[in-house]
């Protein structure tokens, strides 16, 4: 015996095979696990002196891993004598910010580990435009009057 409804007054329970019942759960259960998706944590790595091109590269990848849902992780490294200039890790940070725009949201504040300046952020939500509907809309009278005009123009002559 089964316990389909304890909340229901009185419980209903069903006399079925347990072992078919235990198989069927974790039937289902594995099916639910399919369709979920994990979000994974992806690096994208600039330098304090980033040139414009790079960054623009390196963007277009950040934003590839956010329309796939993923969190990303910004880090801008220091190498050698770049520790001396570190004001330039937040200006590099707010400048891939910025033209993030919308489409990101910061998920930690950034932070210096090491030599590295790094932050989180994750997928922000992006507005969907509506879908535009087209101005040359017919009636269904005008489509059938269409209809006739080509109908004599499709059948073969018999001659």
């Amino acid at each position: 015996m089964v316990e389909i409804a304890p909340d229901a007054n009185p419980p209903v329970v069903k006399i079925i095979d347990y072992k078919k019942f235990k198989y069927l759960e974790e039937k289902k259960q594995k099916e639910a696990r399919k369709h979920t998706k994990e979000t994974e944590l992806k690096e994208v790595r600039f330098s304090p002196f980033i040139g414009e091109h790079d960054l623009e590269t390196g963007l277009k990848k950040v934003r590839k891993f956010l329309s796939e849902g993923d969190i990303v992780k910004i880090t801008i490294v220091f190498k050698g004598r770049q520790m001396a200039h570190q004001e330039f890790g937040p200006k590099v940070l707010e400048k891939i910010l910025a033209q993030l725009g919308d489409l990101a949201q910061k998920d930690r504040e950034a932070r210096f580990e090491g030599r590295r300046f790094t932050t989180v952020i994750r997928p922000g939500k992006v507005i969907q435009k509506p879908k535009e509907q087209s101005e040359n809309k017919q009636t269904p009278e005008q489509n059938k009057s269409e209809d006739k005009k080509y109908e004599g123009k499709n059948q073969k002559s018999s001659s």
